[in-house]
């Protein structure tokens, strides 16, 4: 399978999943999903509460990407226009270099037992510590399945924490969760626990939760771009200049929070995208993310540095809770297909491709900002959006928007003038 179509951002959404289907072995199942409303009424109120309807993102397919070695055609749910093509023009920047290269720390999820008035704490500490083998014992016996699998939890940590309200003893779960996002997994084990954690500190247990600063569940990606791919017409910038620009883009978020943020937003439109493609929980990933990019002081969560042959070396280190078993996406028709259009076959394979969209998402945006600007790609996808609000005939949708662009003239009547004019 070829992930680099031309032109495919010029076909229409019909013909567009008859090139998808055409390229991979997508089911007929999986077609019908991609090619309908995807949640039915009913599914929505077994996913959610308090339901009244539902709520529909475009769906859409990044081209481009090669991802250890294979091509990769990846689904993004999102309603901001610049995204996929961002994402795109990222990927087809690292091909002709290799792509991306990903590893995955493993699916190591941690949940916590937090302890309250304890008298001793470090004596407690020691007491849970010395008890390991039977907590970890009783953790395993609440999910035979994942052990079964090959999972469940491997190592239990104590923490002694100084709080406003005093010091607290947190007992961490280290649980292996296989191809789950695993937040049941380890939140029942947590409970499951809690007596014997009360028993063994002599204090009064409170939260058994999770932790979504996931730092033992990192995905990374790399990739090297040749400076050629990044060499702007439109400000007769050099490919070099551009790198350099890049890199002080990088400098600037490392030393700034204020536009670390924004760099890592960046970061997040299109790991977000695919999270919500596949119905993986987003907010996870965000807190985990931006909780791992605040240790030591805000900071961005990519790095880029020129390599020993003038490229620029791009990489990525990001916490990432995905699975692509149980969870919601069983659920979704639409989200099924997208798991099966990216054809991954663990949750840690699926963490390495969002990392490296995440990637290509990030570098693909500093480009346009340190040559002709943000606003430059935003304008143009905005005056499409416009002229689609007019009612302008979609044959002329992209002459009309070129023209108000040219204009600098992007409003609704405008379009409508122009529709006239052009008929």
């Amino acid at each position: 399978m070829n992930s680099r179509i031309t032109d495919f951002y010029k076909q229409a959404p019909s013909d567009r999943l008859d090139t998808i289907v055409e390229r991979t072995d997508l089911s007929a199942e999986a077609r019908d999903a991609l090619a309908n409303v995807g949640l039915s009424l009913g599914d929505a109120d077994n996913v959610s509460e308090n339901v009244v309807g539902t709520i529909e993102y475009p769906l859409s397919v990044a081209t481009n990407f090669v991802i250890d070695g294979e091509d990769t055609l990846v689904p993004m749910a999102i309603e901001e226009t610049s995204v996929v093509a961002a994402a795109s023009y990222g990927a087809l920047m690292a091909r002709d270099t290799g792509g991306f290269e990903t590893s995955v720390s493993g699916p190591i999820m941690l949940s916590q037992i937090q302890a309250l008035d304890v008298a001793d704490p470090h004596a407690a500490k020691v007491k849970i510590l010395n008890e390991k083998d039977n907590l970890v014992e009783l953790a395993n016996e609440q999910d035979p399945v994942l052990v079964e699998h090959g999972g469940g939890c491997e190592d239990i940590d104590v923490r002694i924490i100084d709080t406003p309200r005093g010091q607290m003893v947190v007992t961490q779960l280290v649980v292996d969760v296989r191809d789950a996002m695993g937040g049941n997994a380890v939140n029942t084990m947590a409970e499951a626990l809690a007596p014997a954690i009360e028993r063994l500190t002599g204090g009064d247990v409170s939260l058994r939760i999770l932790s979504n600063l996931a730092d033992r569940r990192l995905a990374r990606a790399r990739c090297r771009l040749d400076p050629a791919v990044l060499a702007s017409d439109d400000t007769d910038l050099t490919g070099e200049e551009v790198r350099d620009r890049i890199v002080d883009a990088w400098a600037f978020a490392a030393g700034d929070p204020y536009r670390a943020a924004t760099h890592n937003k960046g970061i997040m439109n299109g790991i977000d995208a695919v999270a919500t493609a596949t119905f993986n929980d987003w907010r996870a990933i965000e807190a985990g993310a931006h909780a791992y990019a605040a240790q030591g002081g805000y900071g961005p969560l990519t790095n880029y540095e020129i390599d020993d042959e003038g490229f620029l070396a791009c990489s990525i280190e990001i916490p990432m809770q995905v699975g692509t078993i149980g969870g919601a996406t069983s659920l979704h028709p639409t989200a099924q297909a997208s798991m099966e259009l990216l054809a991954v076959d663990s949750a840690d394979e699926l963490a390495g491709v969002m990392a490296a969209v995440g990637l290509a998402q990030n570098y693909a945006g500093l480009r346009a900002l340190v040559s002709e600007g943000i606003q430059a790609g935003h304008m143009s996808l905005h005056a499409k959006n416009i002229a689609i609000q007019a009612d302008v005939p979609q044959a002329l949708v992209d002459e009309v928007a070129a023209q108000m662009v040219a204009e600098d003239e992007i409003r609704q009547d405008r379009a409508e003038e122009l529709a006239s004019e052009l008929k």
